[in-house]
């Protein structure tokens, strides 16, 4: 694959909410531990977090996470969904996707960057000028 990322945007069940909302993942060989989920809220806003691939990976096959994010696959009216628990001080909330969707999604972040070499894909150097404000 010659692209360096990859983008989904997904219906997504919010409980309580009479019709789905619209999640977008997305993943970048520049921040190749990283999965970026976001959730549309109103218009063009989006709230927006970082969730370790690894634990999108697990959480297709086995509930996992600790702390604000937790996943989980279930069956819910005869659909495979991942469970997805959000918590902050300010509230929580329980989104639904759907996991052949969720699946292809990461099957397509292991093409551009497969497991166990994401260390080949960081900047080490713009790292840490980032950080440090330098142009290291």
């Amino acid at each position: 694959m010659t692209s360096d990322s990859i983008q989904q945007d997904v219906f997504t069940v919010l409980h309580g909410q009479p019709s789905p909302i619209v999640s977008r993942w997305l993943y970048r060989a520049s921040d190749p531990f990283a999965i970026s989920f976001s959730v549309r809220r109103s218009g063009d806003r989006w709230v927006e977090w970082l969730v370790a691939r690894d634990l999108v990976i697990e959480g297709l096959t086995t509930p996992t996470g600790i702390g604000d994010i937790r996943l989980a696959p279930r069956r819910i009216d005869g659909y495979d969904v991942v469970e997805i628990e959000i918590r902050s001080d300010g509230g929580s909330a329980v989104l639904e996707v759907d996991r052949d969707l969720l699946a292809q999604f990461v099957d397509g972040s292991l093409e551009i960057v497969d497991l166990g070499e994401e260390n080949d894909h960081l900047d080490m150097d713009a790292a840490i000028a980032r950080v440090t404000g330098s142009a290291a």
